[in-house]
């Protein structure tokens, strides 16, 4: 199929990481999509991954987090219209009236910025309920060729509630930039299938490589379609992911499937107590 018959290449910057080196990490990041829009000229979608701009530094997150996110918003929206490209700008660390957020910025081919989420479900395993503050809104935004999509960062694929909402409102993918570490790429690839096969969408999830700290991270990024195969996988070490994904598959897989005619809200909402019959 030609892009005009409804396809779309997105690429994933599946790079590693410098911990607390905001400077060198904003020139390794460059170098990737540099690399990716050379080598996939056709790419309609960059995604980066999480927190990007600093890694897991949380102690010192006040000092390194980008005011406002400033730098990192002029940067990708100015590669974004250079290079003629949308751009999931990932997450980074922000500092916003005095607090810290894990936030991703979504960014058009014209440079233009559409979307700005907080990621709503801090991660204590790491520490981040100590040094960050929470979202408070899910996001959805568009991205050309009929591609509505939902943001998810990293652990809030744990919570298929918030799939489902974004699913609801219209989402045809979920967009998840991650810093997901060994040794859970069973869970990684399981919950980003369960995601992509319940909302019967496209799950696109960037993750890191690298080491952070003691922390190691195996990449692994994938695109996933609405049926729950793979389109693309990553495998350990630095790479560009690409993938061809087809937004219509969407609605054909809905209309195959009709799960979200059969739901019953009313009953799993209606606030009823249920007893448990015991054999």
């Amino acid at each position: 199929m030609t892009e005009q018959q409804g396809e779309m290449r997105v690429v994933l910057i599946q790079g590693d990481i410098k911990l607390g080196d905001p400077e060198a990490n904003h020139q390794h990041m460059q170098r990737l999509l540099e690399r990716a829009v050379e080598q996939y000229p056709d790419a309609k979608l960059a995604v980066l991954p999480e927190m990007w701009n600093t890694g897991y530094a949380l102690p010192q997150i006040h000092e390194l987090a980008d005011p406002e996110g400033q730098t990192s918003r002029e940067w990708l929206s100015a590669f974004a219209k250079k290079h003629h490209i949308s751009i999931v700008g990932g997450s980074i660390a922000e500092k916003r009236d005095g607090q810290i957020y894990n936030t991703m910025y979504v960014y058009n081919e014209e440079g233009t910025e559409v979307s700005r989420y907080d990621k709503l479900h801090l991660f204590r395993l790491m520490d981040e309920e100590k040094y960050l503050e929470p979202g408070a809104l899910p996001e959805m935004f568009e991205l050309g060729n009929g591609l509505t999509a939902g943001a998810s960062i990293c652990y809030d694929i744990r919570f298929p509630e918030l799939a489902r909402t974004l699913a609801l409102n219209g989402a045809r993918a979920l967009i998840v930039p991650a810093e997901w570490p060994n040794p859970r790429l069973h869970h990684w690839r399981t919950l980003l299938t369960a995601r992509a096969i319940e909302n019967q969408m496209y799950v696109i999830a960037c993750n890191r490589v690298g080491k952070g700290g003691d922390t190691e991270f195996f990449g692994h990024s994938l695109i996933i379609d609405p049926w729950g195969e793979i389109v693309a996988e990553g495998g350990e070490g630095e790479e560009i992911v690409s993938g061809v994904i087809r937004p219509s598959l969407v609605d054909e897989v809905r209309g195959r499937i009709p799960v979200f005619e059969d739901r019953r809200p009313s009953i799993y909402f209606s606030g009823k107590s249920f007893s448990l019959k015991k054999c």
